[in-house]
């Protein structure tokens, strides 16, 4: 059974006061609605793109880049915007990365010291997230866990979508709620994912404890 740091373990829930306190410049365009669209292969391609021009474009500057998100689970259902870790010594140091992402074209709109230093920036078409990490996060590594359960279960792949679709729905006269509002689910998979083997013969048996 796998071990993981109790800060991985331990999910952050952001407020939306705090999200509204880190927020840089206008809000996306892209948090006045929530689209979902069903799986789209281009979505690989479009990442494999970006992670080109990232590390051409910061060169040894980059530890990691990962495609984390809906987008990056085939078979899933999402918002067809591309999540994109990347990970670099330090975000508190904006002069060495920002310019250089700027010229991109990408633009920056939340700072969150508080959230491990995540700073999140924006292509110029708002068709990709790019979440700036420090090295040594926690976030990245629970993205990647999400990510490859996901790839690999997929009872808990359709039930994610599914509460996807329902919450967009519910949360369509108040969109930015949405992204809250999926914590309970994302929860319950990352207790599954952290339960390690136990996890594997839930779902071998078809049926979690919550839909018990």
């Amino acid at each position: 059974m796998a071990e993981y740091p109790q800060d991985v373990v331990q999910r952050f829930h952001g407020t939306p006061e705090q999200v509204d306190a880190g927020l840089v410049g206008e809000p996306p365009r892209t948090w006045e609605s929530v689209v979902i669209e069903e799986y789209d292969r281009s979505w690989a391609q479009r990442f494999i793109a970006v992670r080109s021009s990232l590390t051409e474009a910061l060169g040894a500057l980059v530890i990691g880049v990962e495609h984390v998100g809906s987008t990056a689970v085939p078979g899933l259902a999402a918002k067809p915007v591309i999540d994109v870790d990347l990970v670099i010594e330090d975000t508190a140091e904006e002069a060495t990365y920002l310019p250089t992402l700027e010229r991109l074209g990408y633009r920056l709109v939340l700072r969150e010291p508080w959230w491990h230093g995540h700073r999140m920036l924006l292509s110029p078409a708002e068709d990709v997230n790019l979440h700036v990490w420090p090295q040594g996060a926690p976030e990245p590594v629970r993205h990647q866990l999400f990510r490859d359960w996901l790839r690999s279960h997929p009872d808990d792949r359709e039930r994610y979508a599914a509460t996807k679709r329902r919450l967009a729905r519910d949360t369509a006269h108040r969109p930015r709620d949405y992204s809250l509002a999926k914590n309970d689910v994302i929860d319950e998979i990352y207790a599954r994912i952290f339960a390690g083997s136990d996890a594997e013969v839930e779902q071998e048996g078809g049926m979690s404890r919550a839909e018990g």
